[in-house]
């Protein structure tokens, strides 16, 4: 294996990585509104203040994978950051201004009992997680369908073109995924009405999640290439991510939380391992002419500076990964809604 493989390989471990992650977090903010619908105004506040606080030691680190993965691909592959960060201009901007406001809404949320005040960053972090489920499923569904890219590297279409039908279902796919996969983290991180609230929730999302999912499946054989120039055959992975989410209901409908949450995490993990194997060893397929496709050789960094890159990441990555596993350990137990638990 070359070290282009190699790097291949190491940034979309770190994109699937944000996607389980990051998956339940954004869909916990989606659901802020919805499950903490109450008549009484305290006790819609604790409701909502309960579900942030499960993943309030968790959100910004989630985030990190997504930075290291984007820092990554600059280092490693400069032309692949180049034409995807200039011809996704706009996305990745509203992207990045939605990360940005979700994350001062997180910490300024109860800083003012006012319920104006708090109502505003409620609607910041409802906003803050659905846009960036979306967008993320119309930048990843747009990197196998193809953009135009020309032969200097250069994209050249513009923001709509980015929206065309399987992007558009792949984002919708992504936001229900995730609120589903939000819906499961709850139940399994609350107690009382809220867990029960959210054990509905994922038992009523689970049907939509599913006929997006097999729609994207359907449409990726007539709006990619994967028939005519598939990279490596992805072989059981794919069925097997269907198979996982299958199961997930039977686990959701007997509240067994913890089965179905890693059935959901293996189906969005083995979606996107599905792409990547679909797309190598390009990183970016061109609409225009196939041949003008990036790949992981014309895209790529010096060999000198790939391999500058794995010895660094041979030392820090054991680190990074061994903090964030101790944080969920530590942070593990249910969350039951008392004063004293909320901190956020």
């Amino acid at each position: 294996m070359d070290l282009n493989t190699l790097w291949f390989i190491l940034i979309a471990v770190l994109y699937i990585g944000f996607f389980v992650l990051e998956g339940f977090d954004f869909g916990v903010g989606m659901l802020l509104p919805f499950l903490s619908k109450h008549s009484d105004s305290e006790t819609q506040d604790r409701f909502r203040r309960t579900m942030i606080n499960t993943i309030g030691p968790h959100w910004d680190a989630n985030e990190v994978w997504l930075l290291t993965a984007g820092g990554a691909t600059f280092a490693a592959f400069p032309h692949w950051y180049a034409t995807m960060f200039s011809g996704f201009y706009f996305a990745l901007f509203l992207l990045l201004a939605a990360l940005i406001v979700r994350g001062v809404a997180f910490e300024f949320r109860s800083k003012d009992e006012n319920p104006k005040w708090r109502k505003l960053w409620d609607t910041c972090i409802f906003i803050g997680s659905a846009l960036p489920a979306l967008l993320l499923g119309v930048a990843f569904a747009n990197l196998v369908h193809g953009v135009p890219i020309n032969a200097e590297m250069h994209y050249t279409g513009t923001f709509f073109t980015l929206l065309n039908p399987y992007s558009i279902v792949a984002g919708l796919d992504t936001v229900l995924t995730f609120a589903l996969y939000g819906a499961i983290f709850l139940a399994l991180k609350t107690k009382g009405e809220v867990m029960e609230r959210a054990e509905k929730a994922a038992r009523r999302l689970w049907l939509p999640a599913l006929i997006v999912t097999m729609l994207l499946l359907v449409m990726t054989y007539f709006y990619t290439d994967i028939l005519t120039k598939l990279g490596v055959n992805p072989g059981v992975i794919p069925i097997t991510g269907v198979v996982a989410f299958l199961l997930s209901y039977y686990f959701i409908r007997r509240k067994q939380m913890g089965w179905a949450f890693i059935l959901v995490a293996i189906s969005i993990a083995f979606a996107f391992i599905s792409e990547f194997l679909i797309l190598f060893p390009r990183v970016m397929v061109s609409s225009l002419n196939p041949e003008w496709s990036l790949t992981i050789y014309n895209a790529s960094s010096s060999p000198y500076t790939l391999r500058v890159m794995t010895i660094i990441a041979i030392i820090f990555v054991p680190v990074v990964l061994a903090y964030q596993g101790w944080s969920y350990w530590v942070f593990r137990r249910r969350i039951s809604g008392s004063p004293e638990e909320l901190t956020y």
